[in-house]
């Protein structure tokens, strides 16, 4: 069947348009990261997996627009020294930017129009959760805008709250998000304890895995030699924190999608087969961590992320940017 586009003479094919939709969305499906994924579908045309986007990327294709994804990330460097070089963004971030624009590009191989990726930065959403500097989050995301321009990674912009409201009352800003998009305490706790207890619900499952890994992260970046507290009262104080973490994220999320309604949800997460997020690996291999977690190693064959305490312990060198800035780690030959 075909129809008259107003702005064209051409008729579209919907046959055709759907099958340029999934194959642009095998293309992103490609490097997703799955939970589970030995028990999930394992592959990238999947049709569960491509339900809840086909017809976003179908919409964008018969209007002759750019496929539009959105991704909550790149907030600030743990504050962990044991995870990262320094609070502002390094070689981890550069091939996590270098490769969410080449994915981009691969789009354009085969639709014109091609794609771009929304950058939707949560640092100042979770800057005093995890305990970050609001002026380290405003350096880093000054950083990453940077990256973009010097790079010349044209599929690549940034929007955060900061976009939101702009008068620098980051502890307002917060609030008035919370207020606006905000889900009830308690009933997020509910979800987190039912999903944990054998939830056959989607929604409940998902909750108590972000609570859980939310929690352990929090505990880890403030686990470094520098504090004198406790783990046990670490632990406590982070899972209290997990949920307003959660919330706060929560609120983001919906933000995002009124803000950009025609965009694709990606996710740094892995997410389960025919979730409405797809799961994204960051620097196009599978690995457990973000940049933003960690440090950049260059294995002499490719990049890889790992621990800043980790990465010393291998026959690695600190090599340093333009700037004098440490920047990644190299493998030293064994030859």
């Amino acid at each position: 069947m075909k129809i008259l586009n107003n702005k064209q003479s051409k008729p579209i094919d919907f046959d055709e348009t759907l099958s340029l939709a999934r194959d642009i969305l095998t293309k992103v499906l490609k490097f997703r990261r799955m939970v589970n994924p030995e028990n999930s579908c394992d592959s990238a045309t999947c049709p569960k997996c491509h339900k809840p986007h086909i017809d976003k990327v179908s919409k964008a294709i018969m209007q002759k627009k750019k496929i539009t994804f959105v991704l909550p990330a790149f907030p600030g460097k743990s504050p962990n020294p044991a995870k990262v070089l320094g609070y502002l963004p390094d070689m981890a971030e550069r091939q996590a930017l270098k490769f969410l624009n080449n994915l981009c590009k691969q789009i354009q191989e085969i639709y014109e129009p091609g794609a771009a990726v929304i950058i939707c930065s949560d640092g100042r959403v979770f800057s005093d959760v995890v305990g970050i500097s609001e002026k380290h989050v405003t350096a880093y995301q000054a950083e990453i805008d940077d990256i973009i321009k010097e790079l010349d990674l044209t599929a690549l912009s940034t929007f955060n709250l900061d976009d939101v409201n702009v008068n620098n009352n980051f502890d307002q800003a917060r609030i008035e998000l919370v207020d606006s998009y905000g889900q009830d305490l308690d009933g997020l706790k509910d979800r987190v304890k039912k999903g944990g207890t054998g939830s056959n619900s989607p929604e409940e499952v998902e909750a108590n895995r972000m609570y859980c890994g939310l929690t352990r992260f929090l505990v880890e970046d403030l686990m470094h030699p520098e504090q004198t507290r406790s783990k046990s009262s670490i632990q406590k104080e982070c899972k209290e924190k997990a949920y307003l973490a959660i919330i706060r994220s929560n609120a983001w999320t919906d933000l995002i999608a009124e803000k950009f309604p025609e965009a694709i949800r990606l996710s740094i997460h892995p997410q389960i087969c025919g979730s409405q997020k797809i799961g994204i690996q960051l620097l196009g291999i599978e690995t457990w961590t973000t940049p933003w977690h960690a440090v950049a190693v260059n294995t002499g064959k490719e990049f890889i992320l790992m621990k800043n305490k980790e990465a010393k312990k291998l026959n690695t060198k600190l090599v340093q940017d333009e700037n004098g800035r440490s920047s990644h780690y190299e493998l030293i030959s064994q030859n």
